[in-house]
């Protein structure tokens, strides 16, 4: 996220859905739709990134890797924690993070009423370290987040699904232009997934010309539609 986050810019805000967001009054947006935030971080996420991943494959994988740029609450994560440990299914998961939120802020979010109180509590303990390192959530999900902008993120891994999670084009075009989604989609495995809750022509069009397969989804409550790409 391309703002300052001081205290002073953050305020923990209800969605329709009963759960909270942060809006940040520096970018002038919010972290996740008011028409829901978790409603938003089920569907697009969880329902057409995880879940579709993991019906591609004819037998139910062992392991899964995500990267997720603008991880900032932590709420996809902590889904997507969630599910894969129910599923008893390893989960390696990075989040690109250029100004991290406190562990106090994420705390205020009140996100434990949504995930496995085991889940929640691993997370805020271990966020901090995740800043530096991987670290072990649980015996299946290991999180890091690297505090880094996304054209300084280097790594060797590929993922098999991307989370696109920036702010809107309108207050970050800098995260959605050409160089930034060439550079995301640099680290996706072949067969593997991105997902977004945006979809624009210029957005289709540069995914396209990387040689993706470019599929609109029905969009979570307030947007018609997302986008999702495979890598074939």
């Amino acid at each position: 996220m391309s703002a300052d986050q001081s205290t002073n810019n953050l305020q923990i805000v209800a969605t329709a859905d009963g759960s909270n967001t942060i809006y940040n009054a520096q970018v002038g947006e919010n972290y996740h739709s008011r028409n829901g935030a978790v409603q938003e971080s089920r569907h697009v996420f969880l329902q057409a990134g995880l879940a579709y991943f993991f019906d591609l494959s004819p037998t139910p994988p062992s392991a899964v890797s995500i990267l997720e740029v603008g991880f900032g609450t932590g709420l996809n994560f902590l889904l997507s924690a969630d599910l894969c440990t129910s599923r008893e299914i390893k989960l390696d998961y990075t989040g690109i993070e250029a100004y991290p939120l406190s562990a106090d802020m994420i705390s205020q979010t009140g996100y434990e009423k949504y995930v496995n109180e085991a889940t929640w509590r691993s997370f805020l303990q271990h966020y901090p370290a995740s800043l530096k390192t991987k670290i072990p959530l649980n015996p299946f999900v290991e999180l890091q987040t690297a505090h880094s902008e996304l054209q300084a993120f280097t790594s060797l891994q590929k993922f098999d699904i991307i989370y696109f999670d920036a702010f809107a084009v309108a207050h970050q075009p800098e995260m959605w232009n050409e160089a930034a989604i060439t550079h995301t989609l640099s680290f996706l495995k072949p067969s593997g997934v991105f997902v977004t809750y945006a979809i624009t022509g210029n957005l289709k069009r540069i995914i396209k010309a990387l040689g993706l397969k470019v599929e609109k989804a029905p969009g979570a409550p307030g947007k018609r539609e997302m986008l999702r790409a495979i890598f074939s």
